[in-house]
């Protein structure tokens, strides 16, 4: 625990050092709110010379002014640290300082872990939240396509999550089912960098995936915040979560992190399906009768169906659960087929009796028993 001005003074010589890759100022202290919701610091390079891009968010429009190096940054500056932001998260060509206010002072961690590079360009168009040359990615590993497909997740979380100041903190995060963990540390990379206090827990079935992610949580100087357990996505010991992601979860191990997800009353839900098996199964045993057969009666028509189908009842089943959702294309077909997103808000609205009503004629239809309805009534 440190001094919140001693804590503010570090943070001070971060902002005006030379070596400025990033810093991001968010949240509020207890009973005081600062003038804006966000404020962001990078350097960047106009036709005038170097400058640092300050760039303030108020809830409605961003406001952007290009700082001269010397008074006028350093004014600017020490206005902003006057400011009482909950959070500040500040990158350099050193590494990461990160400060939290608290009631009796403020927490400060500090990493060596990777910056990324500053690219100072000023009229570079914004392609990517994570660009897929950051140094991140050499550590983590993953190729052009899989960073691709988690640029496209973290702007659906970014579209997903209201502003940082009105997030929990600290915020609980799961990714269920994180493999090799690329989500898992571009999300903590992307949301930690936005001043949001977050702790982020990835889950696979195998041990060994555990203890390789834990190596590079170690080796980013990340494993304060971001940590790993082996498990099934069902039962892994997982207390709680505000958030909840699943990236191409095969077949019913989606289902298994809705339902983990409902049962710990997640605020938010991004589940990216992969496979659906499940009710392509159900429909080839048990075709329906009539015209409707026409859907099913030729196996790609069929897997295609299912695919709609399965998430059609999962976004009502979610919907029955009290969330408002969206299915919605995450990624362009071009990268993958496997290109939907199930989006969900935790708002606690009990469904209409209509809308209960369409979920049971659906699944009466087409005589079907989604594994997410089987798994909610256990």
């Amino acid at each position: 625990m440190a001094a919140l001005p001693d804590a503010l003074a570090e943070v001070r010589e971060l902002l005006l050092a030379p070596d400025l890759v990033r810093a991001t100022a968010g949240g509020q202290r207890k009973g005081a709110t600062p003038s804006v919701l966000r404020a962001t610091l990078r350097p960047v390079t106009l036709k005038a010379g170097e400058r640092v891009q300050l760039v303030t968010e108020d809830g409605q429009r961003p406001t952007t002014v290009n700082l001269a190096p010397g008074a006028e940054l350093t004014r600017k500056v020490d206005e902003l640290l006057d400011e009482p932001f909950g959070s500040w998260t500040v990158e350099t060509g050193r590494g990461t300082l990160r400060l939290q206010a608290t009631k009796k002072g403020a927490v400060l961690h500090r990493s060596a872990g990777v910056a990324p590079p500053a690219d100072t360009t000023h009229d570079r168009a914004k392609e990517h939240l994570i660009d897929p040359g950051d140094p991140l990615y050499a550590v983590i590993g993953g190729d052009a396509a899989k960073r691709r497909q988690v640029d496209a997740f973290l702007r659906a979380l970014d579209a997903t999550l209201p502003d940082p100041a009105r997030l929990p903190s600290p915020l609980h995060v799961v990714d269920l089912g994180c493999g090799n963990a690329y989500l898992t540390f571009a999300a903590y990379r992307y949301l930690s960098g936005r001043g949001v206090d977050v702790r982020l827990i990835g889950v696979d079935v195998r041990p060994d995936q555990r203890e390789r992610n834990t190596a590079i949580a170690e080796q980013l100087g990340w494993a304060e915040h971001v940590s790993f357990v082996a498990g099934t996505i069902a039962d892994a010991p997982v207390p709680a979560a505000d958030v909840v992601l699943a990236l191409h979860a095969c077949d019913t191990a989606t289902d298994d992190a809705l339902a983990r997800a409902l049962r710990w009353d997640a605020q938010w839900i991004l589940a990216a399906p992969c496979c659906h098996k499940d009710l392509s199964r159900q429909l080839r045993k048990h075709p329906p009768a009539g015209a409707a057969g026409l859907l099913t009666a030729h196996g790609i028509l069929r897997e295609r169906f299912a695919d709609v189908l399965t998430d059609t009842v999962r976004a009502a089943l979610l919907r029955e659960h009290g969330y408002d959702v969206e299915v919605v294309e995450f990624i362009d077909s071009a990268h993958t087929p496997r290109n939907a997103m199930i989006r969900a808000r935790r708002t606690r609205h009990a469904p209409t009796p209509e809308e209960s009503a369409e979920l049971a004629a659906l699944l009466a239809d087409w005589q079907v028993t989604p594994h997410l309805a089987t798994l909610l009534t256990h």
